[in-house]
């Protein structure tokens, strides 16, 4: 975890840094074989590419993205081969500010509409459980602090399912073997922020 907090010191404060200038000879190393040292399950959105938030280069990190960092089957099974093939030892569930899953998941709490396409639907079904608590109760947040709650929520479901929805994992976990922790990006401030680390096993 503090190679990609030292990563992300570097992009924030003066991006890039000179370690893409060794990313052709590190292509060269991990042309036979990959040893990723963390595993990130993050958003599609193009504004938050991992290696480059990271400072990372090739063969680093093994980078799974869907829109809203969502573990649906297919990213779980990503992060199951990774964990297992590889042995790397950190699963990061990356979320950022403003994400467009989130957002447009609050919007179809608020106004369902019936054009929704089943495949974007899927994505929203799976936001909706973390996000939908949010907007029960009389003291429930609105604006910018829902959309910030909603976010965290978003990846923290996401953890939550990694750590307890696949056995592979979490034998991994007990064993020691590996940690997985929820982090957001600031598309403002360049930077991540990492958290619910003490709560893994």
């Amino acid at each position: 975890m503090e190679r990609l907090r030292e990563g992300n010191r570097r992009f924030a404060s003066d991006p890039p840094s000179g370690s893409w200038q060794l990313r052709h000879r590190h292509q060269a190393e991990t042309a036979a074989k990959q040893e990723p040292f963390a595993i990130i399950l993050g958003c599609s959105d193009s504004r938050v590419p991992a290696e480059i938030v990271f400072d990372q280069g090739v063969g680093d990190l093994f980078v799974v993205r869907v829109a809203g960092n969502i573990a649906a089957p297919s990213q779980v099974g990503s992060v199951e081969f990774a964990a297992v093939k590889f042995g790397t030892p950190l699963v990061v569930v990356l979320g950022h500010s403003g994400c467009g899953a989130v957002l447009a998941t609050l919007e179809e709490l608020r106004r369902p509409t019936e054009g929704l396409s089943p495949h974007l639907a899927a994505i929203v079904d799976r936001v909706r459980p973390s996000v939908e608590q949010l907007l029960r109760g009389e003291s429930r947040p609105d604006g910018d602090e829902l959309v910030r709650r909603a976010v965290r929520a978003n990846v923290r479901t996401s953890v939550d399912h990694l750590r307890t929805d696949s056995e592979p994992l979490a034998r991994l976990i007990d064993e020691g073997r590996l940690l997985v922790v929820g982090a957001e990006y600031s598309l403002e401030t360049g930077e991540v922020e990492f958290f619910d680390a003490e709560a893994t096993g």
